[in-house]
């Protein structure tokens, strides 16, 4: 006997987390989640019900929701992710929050997005400060790919994208405002575990996470105009660390804000007059 909709989620939701389910069961039958709680009394389909149950499996196996269906939602958007991005994490809207509001915006800034997957970060500056110029770089090619995806999907034309590791495909020029999350996990970190299906290259970074940072601190001084502010999200017990990182590379007015649950999560200053 067919199962019905609301039946399935039951117990898929015993399982796995319920948003998880919810998306992986809207993904099987091309609709929302919302949808699914108006038709909780429709049968599904002998076809529908075998693709939701294996979609469990690998999400019980730990495999990532959003590489499952293909997609994830970041500040104002539904992007593309694969494997070869990390997943983009509500934590890192504290970044975009943060650069925004150093961002004028009536004015044609210059902005830069270190190692950005996806594109999640670059994006949604270019969204929302049209008359800047974002340019998002990163080592991988397969990452690059999927965040030119996102862009053309979003119909953004003020973001570029550039190969190359941090700050090296900048070539010259000086800009507004970097951002970067980069990796910042310690290479023998146990979440790594729980992490297995994301990028490595992507989570860690060195003995005490902070191998990444210390390359982006380096070279970025050099890549900032005047007053030019640096954005770095990193893990919850680096923000003394990454303070002292930029203080000594001469960036003033360092601070680090904290997110919703109350970790200290990004630190920025910004390079004297």
């Amino acid at each position: 006997m067919p199962i019905r909709i609301d039946a399935a989620l039951r117990q898929a939701r015993e399982r796995v987390d319920a948003v998880d389910a919810e998306l992986l069961l809207a993904h099987v039958l091309g609709k929302s989640r919302s949808w699914l709680f108006a038709h909780g009394d429709d049968a599904l389909d002998a076809q529908a019900e075998g693709e939701f149950a294996a979609l469990l499996e690998r999400r019980v196996s730990g495999q990532p929701a959003a590489y499952l269906t293909g997609r994830r939602g970041f500040w104002r958007f539904d992007l593309q992710v694969t494997p070869a991005t990390l997943v983009p994490r509500p934590e890192t809207e504290l970044l975009v929050e943060l650069a925004l509001a150093r961002l004028p915006a009536d004015q044609p800034l210059r902005v830069a997005d270190l190692g950005t997957g996806s594109g999640a970060i670059a994006l949604a500056l270019a969204f929302e400060r049209p008359r800047a110029r974002v340019i998002a770089t990163d080592a991988s090619t397969a990452a690059l790919a999927v965040a030119e995806a996102n862009a053309r999907e979003l119909k953004l034309a003020n973001v570029d994208f550039r190969h190359g590791a941090w700050c090296e495909p900048l070539g010259d020029e000086r800009f507004d405002l970097i951002a970067s999350n980069p990796p910042y996990i310690t290479q023998d970190d146990p979440h790594l575990a729980a992490l297995r299906f994301e990028p490595r290259t992507a989570l860690a970074s060195g003995i005490d996470g902070l191998d990444d940072i210390r390359s982006i601190v380096a070279e970025s001084p050099s890549h900032l105009g005047p007053r030019g502010w640096l954005l770095l999200e990193h893990g919850h017990d680096q923000g003394q660390a990454v303070r002292a990182l930029l203080a000594h590379a001469g960036f003033i007015e360092v601070e680090t804000a904290v997110d919703l649950e109350g970790r200290e999560r990004v630190t920025l200053g910004h390079r004297p007059d």
